[in-house]
């Protein structure tokens, strides 16, 4: 494995500052405009993203949030809560339940996924440098 230059070590105590300053700008945003916290904005998120008519089912959610079943069970249960994201029965296999956005829920990340492009946006310059 190649040695690594004080450039290189720089390079990526850089990013993962930069990473650290985009994220405590998105809690912040999250909790100030949404009161959602991350774990919901990216349950959000991954929902509106994903474009198969399959359906995502908690299993897909849980693989694309990174974390157990039961916690993505209590992240939606939350958002179920709040009324943006509603569950249903898979029409293929009736133990699975799927999610999806309400509209409230897809108008709320639309709005919010703008400011965090916008942000990243901003921050470019910086990663790419």
């Amino acid at each position: 494995m190649p040695k690594l230059s004080p450039d290189d070590y720089d390079s990526m105590a850089s990013f993962r500052h930069l990473v650290r300053k985009f994220l405590r700008f998105s809690r912040e945003l999250l909790k100030s405009t949404a009161n959602l916290n991350s774990e919901q904005y990216e349950a959000l998120l991954a929902i509106k993203a994903f474009t198969s008519s399959d359906g995502l089912t908690i299993a897909d959610l849980s693989e694309r949030l990174q974390v157990k079943h039961h916690s993505t069970v209590n992240i939606v249960d939350r958002l179920v809560a709040r009324k943006l994201v509603r569950r249903h029965t898979s029409p293929r296999d009736r133990r699975a339940r799927h999610v999806e956005l309400t509209p409230a829920g897809s108008n709320l990340i639309e709005k919010l996924a703008a400011v965090h492009r916008k942000e990243i946006r901003r921050r470019t310059p910086e990663i790419i440098a």
